[in-house]
């Protein structure tokens, strides 16, 4: 993803970019698909979290019906958890960019220059806003990618009949989550070689390595957190066997 970052913007700078339709911030993946990033994330994350960790919890004799539920809802906690830095960090972001920012409008002679307080603002007048605003779309996508890749992890320790419809489901549901890493990605790509300055793609992307990192290899280890697809079973366990 830093790599991605840095030759896409060299490309961009030394201006041997192609003129594509993905310039446009009006294309369908962006419209339809990065404006949204979180929310299919999200849905798609809800029911393959919910299924694998309890067949995981079961199929290795772990734990009973209640607390394998318990363990469920423990892994579902992380979707709380990336909703909460989505909110956080795009609010922070806005609130740079406003901090930051200055509005360009066009005023008739005489009248007297007014001051813009936020984006937003300055929108409403048709103006152009010039602060520093950075890249939501390298934090999040780059932030969703990681933990798609680290969810389906669960899939190294399950054991499930090959014929049972149970495979049928997550099957299902991990396809359609490998579709939209790359899609993710792909865009994170298209972000790096149309739009923002090196800095706040950089910055972009830091903060969601920093997010993925922070969770997933970091707080996640700990007892108290959502922890980790695969938890942590001691290998000396006779009802536990897992090979990677």
């Amino acid at each position: 993803l830093l790599a991605i970052v840095l030759l896409g913007s060299a490309l961009k700078d030394g201006d041997l970019v192609p003129e594509t339709p993905l310039r446009n911030k009006r294309n369908p993946l962006n419209v339809y698909f990065v404006k949204v990033a979180w929310a299919w994330t999200f849905w798609l994350l809800l029911p393959f979290i919910t299924v694998t960790a309890y067949q995981f919890a079961k199929s290795k004799f772990l734990y009973g019906p209640t607390k394998s539920i318990l363990m469920v809802l423990r892994r579902l906690c992380a979707l709380a958890v990336g909703t909460a830095i989505w909110y956080v960090c795009t609010g922070l972001f806005m609130y740079v960019e406003n901090l930051t920012g200055t509005c360009s409008t066009s005023v008739k002679l005489g009248e007297p220059r007014r001051l813009y307080a936020t984006k937003q603002e300055c929108h409403q007048d048709n103006g152009i806003w010039n602060g520093f605003d950075i890249s939501g779309h390298c934090f999040l996508l780059s932030y969703c990618a990681l933990m798609i890749v680290e969810e389906v992890a669960v899939l190294e320790g399950l054991s499930i009949d090959h014929n049972s419809k149970l495979r049928v489901v997550i099957n299902g549901l991990f396809v359609p989550l490998c579709f939209l890493t790359m899609i993710w990605v792909f865009m994170f790509l298209c972000t790096a070689v149309y739009f923002h300055d090196f800095s706040q793609k950089l910055l972009g992307v830091l903060i969601g390595l920093s997010a993925w990192y922070g969770t997933y290899r970091f707080w996640y280890l700990k007892p108290f957190s959502p922890g980790l697809p695969l938890p942590n079973i001691p290998l000396s366990s006779k009802k536990y066997s897992y090979s990677r």
